[in-house]
């Protein structure tokens, strides 16, 4: 992380790191608010099941106070958070694929059979594609 600093602070001036720095905790807490916030659609809207905002938040949070406690490779825990974010796309696409295709929920909007099997294919390519970075990501690097 500090070659990433430097590097801003040589290229880009004084203050650019730390800018950053805040650019990327934005990011962060953005990132969290819209998952909390899908995920208690989701469990509202779909599942009926309601969880506090106290213990949706704290549920959200312990990863990451688990990293910090642990005193984990700062560089190591953000590449594997984005590795471990990337395997929410499938839950929310996959039932996105079955509303989509639904006639009864979807009317005349329904998807055709070639969206449907083109969106299959895309689901499967990205399942595959999060099952080969989270192989090379924890056993491909030693």
């Amino acid at each position: 992380m500090n070659q990433v600093f430097d590097g801003l602070e040589h290229y880009l001036g004084a203050h650019s790191g730390v800018i950053f720095g805040i650019a990327l905790l934005a990011s962060g807490i953005s990132s969290s608010s819209v998952g909390t916030l899908a995920g208690q659609v989701v469990m509202q809207g779909f599942i009926r099941r309601r969880i506090s905002v106290f213990l949706r938040r704290a549920i959200t949070m312990v990863p990451a106070l688990i990293v910090i406690g642990a005193n984990f490779d700062p560089s190591r825990a953000l590449i594997l958070s984005q590795v471990f974010l990337s395997f929410g796309i499938p839950f929310a696409m996959i039932p996105l694929l079955i509303f989509t295709r639904d006639k009864k929920l979807m009317g005349s909007l329904v998807n055709s059979r070639f969206t449907n099997y083109a969106s299959y294919g895309v689901a499967a390519l990205i399942i595959g594609l999060n099952v080969f970075l989270l192989e090379q990501t924890l056993f491909g690097s030693r």
